[in-house]
């Protein structure tokens, strides 16, 4: 089997994007399951069929606005069978754009000042946390309304209960991973972060 071809696509106006996006692009090459693409900040990339050699892309990006043309060309190509990996902000991105945001499994609401906070594993079994143990992250904890259909595979505490780190959840017949962690460059280079990103990807992508 060769290399997953994969658009890695970054940039938004409020995180360190060309930060964040330099080490998630190191992780993912380092594994050698993909075959990375990147592009910075052009929306335009999403337009039908630009898309169309790829078969995930991992999304590292902070509000903005789509046209349509956009937001048709990338939901129509992941419902066509793509995998979708969205880091942290992408549920703090497009919030004018309902589909995509159903697409995503949920949108950001708040986040406490980034600090150290535990995740625990919530579905043991699901081949992207399968014989991973709950740790600890030093990252920014994104609160957010969410989809109670997604698959919850990792979690950590929010004043009396539990919030999503990491979910599942399918759009059409495309794969959708969201993980909540990378705030920072320093963030993706906690090694947990690089071992969901990594898993989370290739089960996107169908792996």
């Amino acid at each position: 089997m060769g290399k997953i071809e994969t658009l890695l696509f970054v940039g938004g106006g409020i995180h360190d994007w060309r930060g964040c996006g330099d080490e998630i692009e190191e992780v993912l090459r380092a594994s050698g399951d993909f075959e990375i693409t990147r592009v910075n900040d052009d929306l335009s990339v999403f337009e039908a069929p630009s898309l169309d050699p790829y078969d995930l892309m991992v999304f590292y990006y902070t509000a903005g606005t789509l046209t349509d043309a956009q937001k048709n060309g990338l939901l129509n190509w992941i419902a066509g069978g793509k995998g979708f990996v969205g880091i942290h902000s992408a549920t703090a991105s497009f919030h004018s754009c309902p589909e995509y945001l159903c697409m995503v499994g949920g949108h950001f609401v708040t986040h406490p000042a980034p600090r150290k906070y535990l995740v625990s594993i919530a579905d043991p079994e699901h081949p992207i946390t399968k014989g991973l143990i709950e740790f600890l992250v030093e990252d920014e904890q994104y609160i957010m309304d969410y989809d109670p259909g997604v698959n919850v595979v990792a979690s950590a505490l929010w004043e009396s209960g539990q919030m999503p780190v990491a979910w599942t959840k399918s759009w059409g017949k495309g794969r959708v991973f969201y993980l909540a962690l990378g705030h920072s460059p320093e963030a993706c280079r906690d090694e947990n972060f690089k071992t969901l990103l990594v898993r989370g990807s290739i089960w996107a992508a169908g792996g």
